[in-house]
């Protein structure tokens, strides 16, 4: 049985070029937060299934050939007459720092929760050991999509799959900031597993401390990770901090660093790794994908050692 689904958007990635005579130059590629995870997922050794809506689009059938590539499963991806994939560009700094501009609000992906096949990818959802999603795969739909969405997370649940919730927030996909807060309640509410930051959270929650943002988010396994280098581990009520490894290559592009944590951090708990073990792999594989451009790195510059070792297990699953 394939273990995670990871729900979300994948969308055309233009992605600057550097170095003399290449100024205003952008390669294509795709990228999107969930879609980045079920690469990372995939390349660790997870079976994962994409869930999404593409258009009939060239575009769309490369999309899906690259993703069978990687080993992601595309059972789950509705094709969508006359639609077509969004479109993002990343331009960074000289730190690595970026910035993103999108064009998708047409976007074949937006309308998954409101196809006649709605209904029956909901209810597959049940069929996983762990389902995936972020705030931005939230924003793409309706209220009325969302709703839907909840309740199949709910569902699922009850079928013994386990939530994961990234906090990802991107102002501009949002009304305002009343409704995101409401969304975000309901999505700790049905969540098993959270993975924040104060950088996604206080845009929400003005001023509190990282005590007071974690005290906003109920469920049993809570990771925040810093603003500086580390993170916070909250499990059956004990906190730990945890420090990564130094970068010890340039920093190029911070794209993905979050969305590989997930990865990392999914498939150590799937593992049977402590969350402790499971953050300082989150951060291992975070580390080593900032010092390449773009989304998603070379299938060769991954790291050999990302997952902890025999000794660092336990028996519970995420």
């Amino acid at each position: 049985m394939t273990q995670v689904a990871c729900i979300g958007e994948c969308m055309i990635e233009l992605k600057q070029a550097h170095g003399d005579g290449q100024a205003g130059l952008f390669s294509r590629g795709y990228g999107g937060d969930t879609l980045n995870t079920s690469v990372y997922l995939a390349r660790l050794g997870v079976g994962v299934d994409y869930i999404t809506a593409l258009g009939d689009d060239p575009m769309s059938d490369e999309m899906l050939v690259g993703w069978a590539t990687e080993g992601i499963g595309t059972s789950r991806v509705a094709r969508l007459k006359g639609k077509l994939p969004g479109i993002y560009m990343i331009q960074t700094d000289a730190y690595g720092d970026r910035r993103f501009f999108h064009w998708r609000e047409n976007a074949a992906a937006r309308s998954l929760m409101d196809l006649p096949e709605t209904g029956d990818i909901l209810n597959s959802l049940a069929t996983y050991d762990v389902i995936y999603l972020s705030a931005i795969t939230l924003s793409i739909y309706t209220q009325q999509g969302r709703t839907k969405l909840l309740g199949g997370l709910g569902n699922a649940r009850k079928h013994g799959a386990r939530i994961v919730f990234d906090t990802n927030f991107r102002a501009r996909g949002w009304s305002d900031s009343d409704v995101a807060r409401a969304v975000f309640g309901e999505a700790f509410a049905v969540s098993d597993i959270v993975l924040a930051s104060p950088e996604d959270l206080l845009p929400l929650y003005p001023d509190e401390t990282d005590e007071q943002l974690m005290a906003r988010i109920p469920c049993n396994e809570l990771v925040l990770k810093l603003l500086s280098p580390g993170s916070i581990v909250r499990f059956e009520g004990l906190l730990r901090e945890v420090r990564p490894e130094p970068i010890t290559q340039p920093v190029v592009d911070t794209t993905a660093a979050g969305d590989s944590f997930s990865a990392a951090y999914i498939a150590a708990r799937l593992a049977g790794a402590e969350p402790v073990e499971a953050a300082r792999a989150g951060h291992r594989l975070g580390g080593v994908v900032v010092c390449y451009p773009g989304a998603i790195i070379p299938r060769s510059a991954m790291p050999a050692s990302i997952l902890p070792g025999p000794g660092s297990t336990r028996k519970a699953s995420p």
